[in-house]
């Protein structure tokens, strides 16, 4: 069964977190919204996202510093961060803003078709990427099969040059079990 890529909402408005909710509503994205920095982290340690949308401006812990812990954890460094602020156009919010690791950094009010494709970017990035890894899972048991076949038919010829009465018995018994999977 494929896991439902999540996207982790971060506001301290609530109804900042619906509106999010909203836009995203009918792409395929599982929802997790959170009030803060510090819940966001704690979210971090029990799942696995595809993107964060992140409010810059946020009492305690603000968006900058959460998005800099974020980068520093190996686990979670390679989600991409997308900061939503109301603060203005500011420049050096933005600089900021990519200077701890964004992706992005939209300021409200923002075109929510706009987010909705930059999500799906990264929602498709993420559904990409796990295939890819579970190919490369598949190719890794493939070539171990390989190597084990392949050590059991240089066995099993080995064992048919010798001398030994038994080798042909012995090398067949080998063959099958190799090719069953079976230990040798």
């Amino acid at each position: 069964m494929t896991q439902m890529a999540k996207a982790l909402l971060v506001d301290d408005r609530r109804e900042n977190l619906m509106a999010l909710e909203a836009i995203l509503q009918g792409l395929p994205v599982q929802s997790v919204a959170v009030e803060s920095g510090e819940a966001a982290l704690k979210q971090l340690l029990v799942d696995d996202f595809a993107v964060i949308l992140l409010d810059a401006q946020m009492p305690d812990m603000d968006g900058f510093e959460t998005a800099g812990h974020i980068k520093r954890r190996e686990r979670t460094r390679h989600i991409p961060i997308i900061f939503l602020t109301a603060a203005d156009r500011d420049a050096q919010l933005a600089l900021r803003g990519y200077a701890v690791g964004a992706v992005d950094y939209l300021t409200k009010p923002f075109d929510p078709w706009v987010l909705r494709a930059k999500v799906s970017v990264f929602v498709d990035l993420w559904s990409k990427t796990r295939q890819l890894a579970a190919q490369s899972e598949v190719a890794r048991e493939r070539e171990s099969q390989w190597r084990v076949l392949s050590d059991a038919v240089d066995e099993a010829t080995a064992l048919l040059r010798s001398d030994d009465p038994d080798a042909r018995d012995r090398a067949v018994e080998m063959l099958e079990q190799a090719r069953w999977g079976n230990p040798l």
